[in-house]
């Protein structure tokens, strides 16, 4: 934005309609020479723990809303190809339904936002918009809703996207800073106030409240020798000390303690201090999500003031993003640094325990945060076409905070304008991009059908992405 004046703002985002014409946005056609998507797959899965990608394969083949949540590194080869108005943000990457949920915040409110930066980049805000919208119409299609009421709840992204930027764009810059989105705001933010929704809401915040770090280490862990331990439920659920990660189990606890303490000082001196009162108690591989599934992600089990004191952090992998494929790179030496910078641009309010580090065996770069505070989600099985509308409503709102934060609300606001052109477009696009989805599925299907991808078949639950 620089010293641009608003109406050059403003006067930026009606030219960028020339560069890429909104109605433009509504093309897929699968271009010659588009990587196979199988390929995509099996080249990510050579960085990866051999002993679980085919948990990967089995979490991502459950059907085709699965494989999209795994498929960003496809779709951000094809994003690639279509049109863009040349105004970026930073992007959280993955912009799937899935990706957005309810957390606390350091104020003890139970906060909605987007929660999974594991790909943020700075690039095109439609890069973002087209994969959140996309991710309805698959929805949709997954729920076996009519392909109207589809069409609508996609629509609905867009509009909710477009009226929300036109807000922001509105703002001064503190105002917009300090926009957040609390789950009590719920009920009046898309004028919806009827009796069933008050009482869902209730019930998320309560369900969302009940887990914390106390809920899981009693789900998570298990008493060895009259200590407390990461459980032993392989294969996504181990304590390094089970780990077949094939180095030493000494040296591996020393590495990964001195990692823990390379993160202490990527926080301020205060919460420093707070997390160094903790003792490290066990480190253990937890399997999370979808696409992440086979990523290196350690549970830290620690111990305050006694066994009722318990804090349970996650230090997640963080190899280069998806996009870096297609735009440019990552100005941090650190991927970890990469996604916690990301996060704190974007979220409205973070983790306070965000931090990243490194281990020094195999280089490998991680991001860290608390495992569970008060973690809320969505889960579309069962989801009612009002929900999903609701949903839809809620998701735009919340990405287009997150691209205003980072962006240039006043210009993206002008480039969308006021009516439905755009709308129209994205959905138009998200029906063909599905379609597309589908038959990178069946394809996916067919590799695993015939061996070329192997599968395991998990016995146990153990609950959530994170």
């Amino acid at each position: 934005m620089g010293s641009a004046s608003l109406d050059e703002r403003r006067e930026m985002g009606r030219a960028a309609r020339a560069v890429a014409p909104r109605s433009s946005h509504a093309e897929w056609v699968t271009r010659d020479g588009r990587t196979d998507p199988i390929a995509v797959i099996d080249g990510q899965n050579h960085s990866r723990l051999a002993f679980l990608v085919p948990v990967r394969h089995q979490r991502m083949g459950a059907n085709p809303f699965a494989f999209y949540r795994g498929a960003a590194a496809i779709m951000a080869g094809d994003l690639a190809s279509t049109p863009a108005s040349g105004l970026t943000v930073q992007l959280g990457g993955d912009a799937h339904l899935s990706n957005f949920g309810a957390y606390a915040s350091p104020e003890r409110h139970l906060v909605v936002d987007a929660n999974d930066f594991d790909e943020t980049l700075r690039g095109p805000w439609e890069w973002d918009l087209k994969r959140l919208a996309t991710s309805f119409t698959i929805a949709g299609q997954y729920l076996g809703l009519p392909a109207e009421v589809t069409r609508r709840a996609t629509a609905r992204v867009t509009r909710s996207y477009r009226q929300a930027m036109a807000e922001y764009a509105e703002m001064g810059f503190l105002d917009l800073w300090y926009q957040t989105l609390r789950v009590e705001d719920l009920t009046t933010t898309a004028g919806v106030t009827a009796e069933e929704l008050a009482m869902r809401i209730e019930r998320f915040q309560r369900r969302a409240m009940h887990r914390t770090s106390l809920q899981a280490v009693g789900k998570l862990t298990e008493i060895v020798d009259g200590q407390p331990r990461i459980a032993h439920r392989p294969p996504v659920l181990f304590s390094l000390r089970d780990a077949p990660l094939g180095y030493d189990q000494d040296v591996l606890r020393e590495v990964t303690l001195s990692a823990f303490a390379d993160y202490l000082d990527t926080l301020d001196d205060a919460r420093h201090h707070l997390v160094a009162r903790y003792e490290v108690m066990d480190i253990g591989v937890k399997v999370v999500g979808v696409g992440s599934v086979g990523t290196r992600c350690l549970i830290l089990l620690l111990r305050g003031r006694d066994e009722h004191d318990p804090l349970l952090l996650q230090a997640k992998e963080a190899g280069p993003s998806v996009l870096e494929a297609h735009l440019d790179p990552s100005p941090y030496p650190n991927h970890g640094q990469r996604v916690v910078e990301g996060q704190r641009l974007v979220q409205a309010q973070s983790d306070p325990f965000l931090g990243w580090t490194s281990e020094h065996i195999g280089g490998h770069h991680y991001y860290v945060r608390q495992l569970r505070d008060w973690k809320g989600t969505v889960d579309i099985e069962g989801t009612t076409p009002d929900q999903l509308s609701f949903y839809a409503h809620l998701c735009g709102r919340i990405l287009a905070r997150g691209h205003a934060r980072s962006g240039d609300p006043v210009a993206i606001s002008s480039y969308l304008g006021r009516g439905a052109t755009f709308d129209q477009a994205i959905t138009a696009f998200a029906e063909a991009y599905a379609a597309q989805n589908l038959e990178d599925y069946e394809r996916f299907r067919e590799a695993i059908a015939s061996g070329r991808l192997p599968v395991t078949v998990e016995t146990t639950d153990l609950g959530g992405s994170r």
